[in-house]
């Protein structure tokens, strides 16, 4: 009963958002939230996978010293109403505590190549014209 009912709750929400499929996710998503039949028939074929990956975060967790917890780990300190700011800051390429501890280290802008790289792209290109 559980699948037949997941699965008319689907379709059900494909209807609704007219096919389209992201519109669909988040209202079954927000369906979920207030309907534990749904939440349940949603994961259950998940849930040895979910409960062993929250395991192992926390057993990975537990390992590292305190300074060591890497940032995603740690509660967001914001203001809920500033989190899809600091999303869409991010996106445009500002700086953000969401996300901090993936972008901080990618660089931004070009970097001058050095004399040998050149050098070198200068060889291949001959190479390749010859």
């Amino acid at each position: 009963m559980s699948r037949e009912y997941v699965e008319r709750r689907i379709a059900e929400a494909l209807e609704q958002s007219e096919g389209n499929v992201t519109k669909a996710r988040q209202k079954l998503i927000a369906w979920a939230m207030d309907d534990f039949r749904l939440l349940q028939g949603l994961t259950r074929p998940h849930m040895t996978g979910i409960v062993a990956h929250a395991i192992g975060r926390v057993v990975h967790k537990k390992s590292l010293p305190e300074e060591d917890v890497p940032e995603a780990t740690k509660p967001l300190d914001m203001n809920e109403s500033m989190f899809g700011k600091e999303i869409l800051g991010l996106l445009r390429g500002g700086s953000s505590k969401f996300g901090g501890e993936i972008y901080d280290s990618v660089p931004t802008g070009h970097s001058k190549a050095s004399k040998s790289h050149v050098d070198a792209i200068m060889r291949m290109a001959k190479k390749d014209a010859e």
